[in-house]
């Protein structure tokens, strides 16, 4: 195995351990938002060791499109039951299905942007006070913007000019009723802290994430899995690649890319040679140079 001087590490761990400790002395009912990708797998991990012995005191909440990956719902379900913890599943369809969100039509249709409803109707539902998500500075411009913890008003919505300052570490959790805050614990990590700490606990995440044979197509520069849902435009083509995801999420927009990483090892080592971001390859973000801010301001993850 090859070694690394991982000692920020334990800074970072701590730092996430702290500001989840927070949020369970701070909020009544918190909830860990959990997409199945590596970031909301860590963060579960953390979680689990910030109060070991007893349970994690957040309850899991996985925004399901209807458009996701087969490897991630189980993957989803089996990580609750190990951990014991409670789960809760907001569908899109449902939100759909009532009127609440119009599905896209057409060739880049995508339920992506419609997440945002079910999940503001969910936290409304189950009245959670706090969601924490796995969220990086590093990933996104705009998520760069947000602090640990990042208010929402009434309507779930951010706006980034009106956030609490965080000095000294302190965290000011205090909000009116119907408000909530967006918790981020692993903000100051990168995509390099994140797979060499996976690596350095042994955290088991889905197949996905390794060099697997899968049919793909590419639109807009971007490797695409295939998928029943998914319509071609004209001149594109289904193909049989060696691909990896670098994140997971909704399929008509999570993109893969050609790799040979059978191994943790391989993925770091693949990541420390790239020229591309890590959201490089996700289509949500090429609609617009803005698209991840003003989905954040309408209450997206």
């Amino acid at each position: 195995m090859t070694k690394y001087n991982l000692n920020h590490l334990k800074e970072l761990e701590a730092e996430a351990i702290y500001v989840m400790r927070e949020v369970a002395a701070q909020f009544e009912r918190p909830a860990l938002l959990f997409s199945g990708g590596k970031d909301s797998i860590i963060m579960v991990h953390l979680a689990a060791k910030a109060f070991y012995p007893a349970k994690i005191p957040f309850t899991l909440v996985h925004i399901d499109t209807g458009h996701n990956f087969e490897e991630t719902l189980t993957f989803r379900d089996e990580l609750a039951e190990k951990y014991g913890a409670k789960l809760v599943v907001g569908y899109v369809q449902e939100s759909i299905d009532k009127g609440d969100a119009v599905e896209e039509k057409g060739v880049g249709a995508s339920r992506n942007v419609l997440q945002t409803v079910t999940l503001l109707s969910t936290i409304e539902k189950y009245k959670f006070d706090a969601a924490l998500g796995g969220g990086r500075r590093d990933e996104e411009k705009a998520r760069a913007k947000e602090r640990f913890f990042s208010h929402r008003d009434e309507f779930g919505q951010w706006d980034p000019k009106n956030q609490r300052p965080e000095l000294w570490s302190i965290y000011n959790g205090k909000k009116n009723i119907g408000e909530h805050f967006r918790v981020f614990p692993i903000s100051n990590w990168t995509e390099m802290d994140v797979w060499q700490y996976i690596l350095q606990d042994n955290i088991p995440i889905p197949d996905l994430y390794f060099t697997h044979r899968r049919k793909v197509f590419k639109r807009d520069g971007v490797w695409l899995a295939a998928a029943p849902f998914m319509q071609l435009k004209d001149g594109e083509e289904i193909i049989e690649m060696d691909v990896r995801c670098r994140t997971i999420g909704d399929i008509t927009c999570t993109g893969v890319v050609e790799s040979r990483a059978t191994t943790l090892e391989d993925i770091i080592r693949e990541i420390a040679a790239t020229r591309v971001t890590e959201r490089g390859g996700r289509a949500d973000d090429k609609r617009s140079e803005a698209a991840m801010e003003d989905r954040k301001k309408e209450g997206y993850f």
